[in-house]
């Protein structure tokens, strides 16, 4: 798991089509000091992060797979919590 702050949204014209109704967001991992951490990476969204949140993410293939309820989910990030300020 990481701590990201949430940066934007993004836009897909193709998806996979197990990712058919899921919120897109680009992510900027951090530190525990709040500097950046690597480049940004897109996770799935369902709880409605918004621009600058701070989420918790995580990794899991396969907590991200039960998530969306398909083994065949391509998808490897997802929000897992929004932290409070």
């Amino acid at each position: 798991m990481l701590v990201a702050r949430i940066i934007g949204n993004t836009t897909s014209t193709v998806k996979h089509p197990t990712l058919a109704g899921w919120r897109l967001l680009v992510a900027q991992p951090t530190t525990a000091d709040g500097r950046d951490d690597g480049d940004p990476i897109v996770v799935l969204d369902n709880l409605g992060c918004g621009r600058g949140d701070l989420a918790m993410i995580t990794s899991d293939g396969a907590s991200v797979r039960a998530m969306v309820g398909s083994k065949q989910c391509p998808a490897r990030w997802a929000v897992i919590g929004i932290l409070d300020r």
